[in-house]
């Protein structure tokens, strides 16, 4: 017996040793993935260029409410046409129908098709509230046809049809197949029946939304200690995947992006370069312009900023920008047989990606709110989204659990590992759409900087608030694309309910 004890005490001193060795390796290891998260590779630093300080964003504050912007005279030459506008409540489909007005369509030739009317102040005003609306549930074929099936004012019934199909939800960081379902149903049986009800209305021109995040490759999460930084942790984006067989869902970051290249393969494949002509705008990366916006409106609405990203180097679009090349793109598809047709094309804002802390400094010094950024290790974020990635598809997995466990709210609830892979460095590249018609390409030319877009939406949120007794708490509430696809899915559009 007198030798049994030291033989269990070396036994369990080599058990102990053995735990602490395995603890201090996990701990590197973590500390290691920690460091790769904030690495930027020195060719994205070089691109980025340099930062926004707050004299920049003050003088180009004090330009802007000087000389407010005005881009009418860039906009594509009018076409005499009818336009159905799906989503445009929203911030793409709302700036082309702005945009459609500023350039001479007369209201009674344009019709908004959406779920809900726009919270947006500058739909509500002028030619714009004089737009027709149309209530509708695009996961409805019924409903998209009784849209499209709504007579016309007789002095343009006759005009030939422009389609510009705006209408998406965006859910960015879910990319289980559990929560595919109303996903797809928007985002994909909704573009079917778009489609569907286009052909039947006589549309001849479709020009659909889609979406960079499709060419987004899922980084690498947990990469090897010796790696020097993630697989995929910087990208640049364009339309090459495009000609390529369609990945598998796993390939895509989310549910998202595999919706929307799902939905711009079959908008593509529409096209007949004759009587129906189609094609695809993709928005890259980050949409911006209005405070219903995830991008700054999203920012603006809070006092503190909890993040990870700062360093991160990315392009941004303004929603103007995504609409002119919507306009861009209708023009060239008048000519049939155009090889433009039934392909999609990247845009971004025409200057290069810029970082998040430009775009926090730009909140931070600009507007009437208090507003405090709070940086996290990205493991700490990263290992975090995992635990509420499973919590969250618990009632997925077993349906008893919806009844019994309390969800996640607020943005807590989006912080899922998906969000990572699109809150990586990722730069644009839009060279097809900037290339002239008669080399294949749509003539683009952005009509705002991101310097521009964002310090206007931080004026214009001034603007909106200047009167407000108390500064530091009172913000009007808009509700993002993210919050409504929430909102949309409590309702059950598409057949598919969560629990409120």
């Amino acid at each position: 017996m007198a030798f049994v004890f030291p033989a269990l005490a070396s036994s369990a001193l080599v058990a102990t040793t053995l735990v602490g060795a395995l603890i201090l390796c996990l701990l590197l290891f973590f500390i290691r993935i920690n460091l790769m998260f904030k690495k930027t590779p020195a060719e994205f630093r070089i691109l980025a260029g340099s930062r926004w300080d707050q004299k920049l964003l003050s003088q180009t504050y004090k330009e802007l409410d000087e000389n407010p912007i005005n881009y009418a005279s860039q906009l594509p030459p009018k076409l005499n046409r009818r336009y159905v506008v799906t989503g445009g409540s929203g911030l793409v489909g709302g700036h082309i129908v702005l945009q459609l007005l500023a350039r001479g369509t007369p209201p009674e030739s344009i019709r908004v098709i959406d779920i809900r009317r726009t919270e947006r102040n500058d739909l509500h005003s002028e030619a714009a509230s004089r737009v027709d609306f149309v209530q509708t549930d695009v996961t409805s074929l019924t409903s998209v046809q009784s849209a499209f099936y709504k007579p016309w004012e007789q002095s343009v019934a006759h005009l030939p049809l422009t389609v510009f199909h705006t209408a998406a939800i965006i859910i960015p960081s879910a990319r289980s197949k559990l929560q595919y379902e109303f996903v797809e149903a928007v985002n994909v049986r909704g573009t079917r029946n778009v489609l569907i009800a286009a052909r039947e209305a006589g549309a001849d021109i479709f020009s659909s939304t889609s979406s960079a995040s499709i060419a987004i490759r899922p980084v690498e999460l947990f990469p090897s200690p010796w790696a020097s930084i993630p697989k995929h942790f910087a990208q640049v984006l364009d339309e090459s995947d495009f000609y390529e067989p369609l990945r598998s869902h796993e390939d895509f970051f989310g549910n998202y992006p595999a919706s929307k290249a799902l939905a711009e393969r079959i908008v593509c494949e529409a096209n007949d370069g004759n009587s129906f002509r189609t094609g695809c705008i993709r928005p890259g990366n980050g949409v911006y312009g209005n405070p219903t916006d995830n991008t700054v409106g999203g920012p603006l609405s809070k006092s503190i900023m909890p993040t990870w990203v700062p360093h991160i180097v990315q392009s941004f679009v303004h929603g103007a920008n995504v609409a002119v090349a919507h306009l861009h793109h209708e023009a060239v598809l008048t000519t049939r047989n155009c090889p433009q047709s039934g392909r999609p094309f990247v845009v971004t804002d025409p200057n290069p990606p810029i970082t998040y802390r430009d775009l926090y400094n730009v909140i931070k010094f600009l507007s009437l709110h208090s507003f405090h950024v709070v940086v996290l290790p990205p493991v700490l974020v990263l290992l975090l989204s995992h635990v509420i990635e499973w919590y969250v598809l618990l009632p997925y997995r077993y349906p008893f659990l919806r009844y019994l466990l309390p969800q996640i709210r607020g943005d807590l609830r989006h912080l899922q590992p998906g969000l990572f892979s699109i809150c990586t460095h990722l730069v644009v590249s839009d060279l097809e759409a900037r290339k002239p018609v008669e080399d294949g390409g749509l003539g683009y030319r952005g009509v705002l900087t991101t310097l521009q877009g964002m310090v206007w939406e931080v004026l214009e949120w001034n603007r909106e608030h200047e009167n407000e007794q108390d500064k530091t708490y009172a913000r009007k509430p808009y509700t993002t694309s993210v919050e409504l696809a929430e909102e949309i899915q409590k309702l059950g559009v598409g057949g598919v309910r969560v629990s409120t």
